[in-house]
């Protein structure tokens, strides 16, 4: 079709508009990533990227890129080590392998979930909120172990060479932690956990090589978590050969609650195997109001029903969000506990 004299004069100007348009994307992209890096900072020796875009409205977990994995293995445990009063290495809960420290229950039946708990106080109401992605950015995690109460369970990741000193600094501020276990999601490799990922579908003896590899990294948790894994958390094959070795080796599970179709609650109950789930996610939406509202809906869960345990990210607004709430929340009835004071009630 030939063009009309308007159509040719304006030509140039729609192909002027379309440049200008492609550019301005092109910035904000740019403007964006240079957000995320003065927010979180470099991580020392971090091998997960992260993509905190958009920090809003996000209605999915920050989605995580694995780039390297320490693979050194830690040092055999042959003493008691200790970070402050808390205790973080005890040679009767390890099993030394070539692959490094395992905990494991020990002869005289102290098990890791008990001895590496962090404190907890009596009271009849119990919130327990889990602030996962420790060990991500150096710049983060310090600010959310130096701004968060000790009652608040933090969830490190195996993947930074550093995992040991967080573990370290964790312990010695008073917060019980958690070992973040990279499991399969529904929409893996688009969203991937990292190396050693736990697989759906996989023959047991893979995704055993792989939790060992992630229960190695280092010592002093009480329990282990997910890591993404909403599709492992469907398949009940694949996942009870790891609730099966996480109980016999002493350690709880937590079910973030992020998988909506997850078997987990059935899987522990049938094996007996100390287990908590999730009530809810405190910062789907990175907005004060929105994450004051989740914390108040946590609070009726827990009149409800006696305890609730809610999942938050590292954001610098969850953490400041999380600390005002917990200022005021004795006085309004409730206490703030570690996730294995809520384990410990439920009957296994």
């Amino acid at each position: 079709m030939a063009l009309t004299e308007s159509d040719a004069a304006q030509a140039p100007t729609k192909g002027a508009r379309a440049l200008a348009v492609t550019g301005a994307a092109v910035i904000c992209v740019a403007m964006a990533a240079a957000a995320t890096i003065t927010l979180l900072g470099n991580g020392h020796g971090a091998s997960v990227r992260l993509d905190l875009t958009p920090l809003v409205a996000a209605s999915a977990p920050p989605m995580l890129r694995a780039e390297a994995t320490p693979d050194t293995p830690m040092p055999a445990v042959t003493k008691t080590q200790f970070a402050g009063r808390a205790l973080i290495a005890d040679p009767a809960l390890i099993e030394n392998t070539p692959l490094g420290p395992l905990p494991r229950i020990a002869d005289d039946g102290r098990k890791p979930m008990t001895v590496y708990a962090a404190p907890a106080a009596a009271g009849k109401l119990k919130i327990a909120i889990v602030m996962s992605g420790l060990g991500l950015s150096a710049k983060a995690t310090q600010t959310a172990l130096a701004g968060l109460p000790p009652a608040v369970t933090v969830g490190l990741l195996p993947y930074s060479s550093d995992a040991p000193r967080w573990l370290t600094a964790a312990r010695a501020a008073g917060h019980e932690v958690l070992l973040e276990v990279p499991m399969e999601p529904f929409d893996f490799p688009d969203s991937d956990p990292g190396p050693h990922t736990l697989r759906a579908g996989s023959v047991s003896s893979a995704n055993a090589e792989r939790l060992n590899w992630a229960l190695t990294r280092f010592t002093g948790y009480a329990g282990v978590t997910n890591l993404l894994g909403d599709r492992l958390l469907s398949d009940t094959d694949a996942l009870a050969p790891v609730i099966t070795t996480l109980s016999r080796r002493g350690l709880y599970f937590y079910d973030s609650g992020s998988a909506s179709q997850s078997v987990a609650p059935q899987v522990a109950g049938s094996l007996s195997a100390p287990f908590v789930r999730g009530t809810a996610s405190i910062d789907t939406i990175q907005t004060a109001l929105e994450i004051d509202r989740r914390l108040s809906e946590l609070e009726a869960a827990a009149r409800k029903n006696g305890s609730a345990v809610g999942t938050a990210f590292l954001y610098p607004v969850s953490v400041e969000r999380i600390a005002q709430w917990a200022k005021g929340l004795q006085s309004r009835g409730f206490v703030l506990v570690p996730v294995s004071a809520i384990v410990s009630e439920q009957k296994h």
